[in-house]
């Protein structure tokens, strides 16, 4: 018997009961696809703002690039302008002019106040149709007696050959050598403060023989030819020496005063110190006759020449030739120097 308070032991044909599972239910296919919708929408918009801003900073980039081998250009163009170009007359040469040639510094071969560079600039400026007459604006001390010829006689060429007037107008200095060309001029005018002189010549130098001497170094100069080592600072002057100098030194002082007489005429009111080598203010030029009166460039060019329009015709060299100079300088002193170091002959 069975008890009923005891419970009856599970039939193993019946079906027991499954265990609870929990189950989630997926949202209906309509909002899977809103939502779905929704998140590819904000995806491509984010995309295409980052392509667009991609796209953004490729052209800022470029154009960039292209500003800066623009600019690097334009600097290059404007560095070989400088390097090449010469300096040209700074109004139309065919219109009525006054011609203007500067000579600055000292007058010297290869230098801008050069006779090469001087004689081819007045030649530029009587050469051309327009220019009524030519000025050299001169502040020079002076330099190269070879050089200051050269251009004196070429402006007496220059003068018979063109038929118009050259004059001088002295700024600072007109002295020594650059008298010598302003005396080729056929009027000089200066500033009343102006230095203007100094008709003479020099020939300086050292001499170290008795320094020398109390040091115990002793100079060991040989030549082929007795004056040979003339005008050696190491070397001890002779009395024949000193006067064939002084014999040179006095000719050439002679070719200077009479250049001054040639050039001044009449107009010379000469003193016993005026080829001496002294030198005067514009004021005191104009009393003895060494300037014919007190002007500047525009005054002369607006009184004397009766043309306001001034041109510059200087020849000025530009940095690509300063350079070459000065390279070929360096490069000369150079190969001199290793010749000097070079071992002697043995």
């Amino acid at each position: 018997m069975t008890d009923p308070n005891v419970p009856a032991p599970p039939n193993s044909d019946e079906k027991r009961p499954e265990p609870s599972v929990e189950r989630s239910y997926s949202a209906p296919d309509n909002v899977l696809k809103d939502a779905a919708n929704q998140g590819s929408g904000w995806e491509r918009s984010t995309l295409e703002k980052l392509a667009f801003a991609a796209l953004d900073e490729q052209r800022a980039a470029r154009r960039w690039r292209n500003f800066t081998r623009l600019a690097w250009l334009l600097l290059f163009a404007a560095a070989g302008w400088m390097l090449f170009s010469r300096s040209t007359p700074s109004a139309d040469p065919s219109t009525p002019h006054t011609a203007v040639v500067e000579i600055r510094g000292e007058i010297a071969s290869g230098g801008d106040a050069s006779a090469e560079s001087v004689v081819s600039a007045m030649r530029g400026a009587l050469e051309d149709k327009g220019s009524q007459a030519l000025v050299l604006l001169i502040s020079s001390p002076g330099g190269s007696p070879v050089q200051a010829g050269i251009i004196n006689d070429e402006i007496t060429r220059l003068k018979a050959l063109h038929k118009k007037p050259v004059y001088a107008v002295v700024e600072e200095s007109c002295a020594s050598a650059a008298y010598y060309v302003a005396a080729a001029a056929d009027q000089i005018y200066v500033d009343k403060a102006s230095i203007v002189g100094s008709i003479g010549v020099l020939m300086d130098g050292f001499g170290f023989t008795g320094l020398m001497e109390k040091l115990g170094v002793e100079r060991r100069l040989m030549t082929a030819g007795a004056n040979k080592g003339f005008l050696d600072p190491f070397s001890p002057q002779t009395e024949a020496q000193r006067a064939h100098a002084q014999t040179m030194l006095n000719q050439i002082h002679q070719q200077f005063i009479d250049v001054v007489k040639k050039g001044r005429g009449a107009r010379l009111k000469e003193t016993p110190e005026m080829f001496s080598g002294l030198f005067w203010t514009g004021q005191q030029a104009v009393e003895m006759g060494l300037a014919d009166g007190l002007g500047t460039l525009d005054q002369v060019a607006r009184d004397v020449v009766k043309a306001e329009d001034i041109v510059d015709y200087t020849r000025r060299e530009n940095l690509a030739e300063r350079l070459a100079k000065r390279f070929g300088a360096a490069l000369g002193e150079g190969g001199v120097n290793a010749l000097r170091s070079a071992p002697g002959l043995r």
